[in-house]
């Protein structure tokens, strides 16, 4: 494929930005920016994150990311609050999300909805993205998601080799849930009960918190929660 911009190596890529083309990636059906080679993830957030855009690395070309729909920003919103407010109590890590990149490989790097690190693992948090393995990712599936995009997201967390990733379907009220194991990965897929994560022990939250409304309300929830600790 042909393109109309090039990065010159003799000067920073920051100065050079490649031109959108009429062209959807054939995993997200997104609209997508090419070059005449593939761009690194250092090159990536240089040209595309520093500028607050909301878009993946995938094998070297940069794929515009769909905007979430209410429900999904709904449950993200709660979730992180949730997580975050948990996590602090116990000093036990940090949970981030959606606008920090994620290197997965030289030249694939991904914004993922949720994500969970131990303290003890911190260092893998630097200024300008994640530079390592974080303990818990969470996907929220959306409408305009497609399989193959689910896919790939999903072999890329397995390539790093993420503990526990959780894709959650609203619209199948259900959470696919994967730990990483001696042999490679397990999955169970949830319907009822509560999700729960090795990495952050003690917190149990009902499916029903998830997919239901109206949702507990975030302070509410914690003081109970610690109170049955």
């Amino acid at each position: 494929m042909s393109v109309t911009s090039t990065i010159s190596t003799s000067e920073h890529p920051s100065q050079y930005r490649p031109t959108l083309r009429n062209r959807r990636c054939e995993v997200t059906n997104a609209r997508s920016w090419v070059w005449d080679r593939p761009i690194t993830f250092d090159e990536f957030l240089d040209l595309y994150l520093d500028r607050g855009e909301f878009v993946d690395l995938v094998d070297g070309a940069v794929v515009e990311k769909d905007m979430v729909q209410y429900d999904h920003g709904k449950r993200e919103a709660w979730l992180v609050t949730v997580l975050r407010l948990y996590v602090n109590r116990l000093k036990i890590g940090t949970v981030l999300s959606s606008r920090i990149a994620m290197r997965v490989s030289e030249f694939r790097g991904r914004l993922p909805d949720i994500f969970f690190v131990r303290r003890e693992n911190e260092s893998i948090l630097q200024q300008r993205g994640v530079f390592g393995v974080p303990d818990v990712v969470i996907e929220i599936r959306s409408p305009s998601d497609r399989k193959a995009h689910l896919l790939a997201l999903e072999t890329d967390y397995r390539t790093l080799g993420v503990p526990e990733i959780a894709f959650i379907d609203l619209a199948r009220r259900q959470i696919r849930l994967l730990r990483k194991g001696e042999n490679g990965y397990e999955e169970e897929t949830l319907t009822d009960g509560a999700l729960e994560f090795a990495s952050i022990p003690g917190l149990a939250l009902k499916l029903g918190w998830i997919f239901d409304e109206p949702r507990p309300d975030e302070l509410d929830l914690l003081t109970s929660l610690f109170a049955r600790q």
